[in-house]
């Protein structure tokens, strides 16, 4: 009866966020910008509900809780700093992806520099996501269903298989939305889910509490605060997942590859209605990532507290150990869903993005004759089935593999995430800087990092090698700029087509996140929480803030000069 109410349950509220996505999406994916960009008319709920549940994973949930259990908050740095890239997205990224109408990064890379610079990121980006990204998110995502419902169990398979027909039914459901609803739908399905995630995450912990404080939830925060503090320090050391001097160097560009410019997750900024919209999506999605070490952190902290004894043969148990003591039997189907939609959002992103690169940058240029829409969408729903089978083909082999999955993963992604980045931020900022030049960054990025990789055996963090890494391909590529500039410098021509008015709170709004990371950092540390509040922490909070207040004060100030400014000039025209 049980294991009944749960399924119903999980298939009325994925039924009933599949009737929502339809009804939003109907009669608007029969154009190239409709099932690519969304018909350019996403609002800044929708951008940052996707852009969230896009990044937060299945496994992330897991995980997260797992490295606090095992650990600290040390790897909350990967989430809560992730809010200072979003800011330079929003601020700096975004205008210039918008005001060129780019539909793709690659697109963007192909006006800066030139069409076999775009071919090459496409090639990374593409084998990247078909053959690691797609079918290692739908691996794992599966692995998380498998752990928290105990599904060999309930349909008397072997784990294998019940492995695979997890991979399969995840998979399908997932690409049913990317192949027929495009990004809307991607986008509408990921922030109801989003809505769900937000729920489930508030409730776990509260609940949790409430079981650590023997039906006070009051007295449980007050074991968390002052019992075992040193497993809220988010200062990590040198054996830490995350060391804090990693924040200060690659982390930083690891972030900012992934929030601005990884085509999966900036497409739905892509998307936007409108620029103001579009910074309101990215913006939000900042302060989200403010919450993890609350949503998806303190439960592994209250998982230790209460499981530590009991000798969990993992680490990635501790939070599956902890829902299925502390949620009631009647929330076990929304809860299901909610995992699920976590899954799906990571699968059809990808999905609808590789598909997006490959029609518009791949299989367009290719044909040189004018492709119509309708063709164009048939061919990307036929990418979409084909990546999507390949990942179903793919994924359980990985099966055989769960130590060197991660590997796998975390070397791949070393592979181009800094030469992208490098490429952008030169393109950026440089105007005399040609082709040749992030060409032999791409190259040489390859080859050094294999090499340090597989060849030389190097006692550095993979995190400090990516900002060596990238400040010898920044050096490379002013260099060659300076030694053969390019004959006519680069000229940005704006052809937005939405408008560019930019939101008036965005920099307020950019300010106090930085307050809120630069809080959370105070809050668990030894200045902080961990043992016991210092008498450094009430004037370090203090100063802090103040500083945001004045440095608001003068950004709205500047803001209404450079208005009245503006309309100075639409006077004289």
């Amino acid at each position: 009866m049980d294991i009944t109410l749960t399924l119903l349950t999980c298939m009325a509220c994925m039924a009933l966020v599949a009737v929502i996505s339809y009804l939003k999406t109907k009669g608007e994916v029969n154009t190239q910008d409709g099932y690519f960009l969304a018909g350019r008319g996403l609002t800044g709920t929708f951008i940052a509900g996707s852009m969230i549940l896009t990044n937060l994973s299945a496994e992330q949930l897991i995980g997260l809780n797992g490295s606090a259990f095992g650990f600290n908050l040390s790897a909350m740095g990967w989430e809560v700093t992730a809010g200072i890239s979003t800011i330079i997205m929003a601020l700096v990224f975004l205008p210039r992806y918008l005001a060129g109408a780019f539909s793709t990064l690659p697109e963007f890379l192909r006006d800066r520099f030139d069409d076999s610079v775009r071919r090459m990121t496409v090639v990374l980006f593409m084998v990247g996501y078909s053959l690691v990204t797609i079918p290692s998110v739908l691996y794992s995502g599966s692995i998380a269903v498998l752990r928290l419902f105990d599904v060999p169990g309930l349909l008397n398979l072997s784990y294998q298989a019940s492995l695979i027909f997890t991979i399969v039914v995840v998979g399908t459901v997932g690409a049913l939305y990317a192949i027929f609803g495009g990004l809307k739908a991607v986008a509408v399905s990921d922030t109801i889910n989003g809505v769900g995630l937000l729920i489930v995450g508030i409730l776990v912990p509260v609940l949790g509490l409430i079981a650590l404080g023997d039906g006070s939830f009051t007295h449980g925060l007050t074991t968390i605060a002052t019992t075992e503090t040193e497993k809220l320090n988010a200062i990590g050391g040198a054996d830490d997942p995350v060391p804090f001097g990693t924040l200060f160097t690659g982390m930083i560009l690891a972030n900012l590859f992934y929030w601005g410019t990884n085509q999966y997750v900036i497409q739905r900024t892509l998307g936007a209605k409108n620029l103001e919209e579009g910074q309101k999506g990215v913006l939000f999605s900042g302060y989200f990532k403010v919450l993890v070490p609350f949503l998806m952190m303190l439960p592994g902290v209250i998982a230790y507290h209460l499981y530590q004894d009991e000798n969990l043969q993992t680490i990635d148990l501790a939070y599956p150990h902890l829902v299925k003591e502390v949620l009631p039997q009647y929330l076990s189907g929304f809860f299901l869903a909610v995992l699920l939609g976590a899954v799906f959002s990571s699968f059809n992103s990808l999905l609808n993005s590789a598909a997006t690169l490959f029609c518009l940058d791949v299989y367009k240029p290719f044909k040189k004759d004018k492709v119509d829409d309708a063709k164009l969408i048939r061919v990307a729903k036929i990418t979409s089935l084909i990546i999507a089978v390949l990942s179903f083909v793919t994924a359980p082999l990985l099966m055989f593999a769960p130590e060197g999955l991660w590997q796998i993963i975390r070397i791949f992604t070393g592979f181009y995430n800094i030469p992208v980045i490098t490429i952008v931020i030169v393109g950026l900022f440089t105007k005399r800087v040609p082709a040749l030049a992030a060409k032999v960054a791409i190259i040489f990025h390859i080859i050094a990092y294999g090499l340090l990789q597989f060849v030389w055996e190097v006692e550095i963090n993979f995190i400090h090698i990516y900002a060596i890494l990238f400040a010898i391909e920044l050096a490379i590529m002013l260099a060659i700029g300076r030694l053969k500039p390019m004959s006519t410098p680069w000229h940005f021509e704006p052809k937005a087509a939405v408008n560019m008015t930019p939101w008036p709170y965005a920099i307020p709004c950019a300010i106090i996140l930085v307050g809120l990371i630069t809080t959370l950092y105070l809050m668990f540390s030894p200045i902080g929480f961990v043992g016991g509040l210092s008498d450094l922490f009430y004037p370090a909070l203090v100063a802090v803030w103040i500083t945001c207040i004045v440095a608001i004060s003068l950004s709205m100030k500047w803001w209404r000069k450079r208005y009245e400014l503006g309309l100075k000039q639409l006077a004289t025209e």
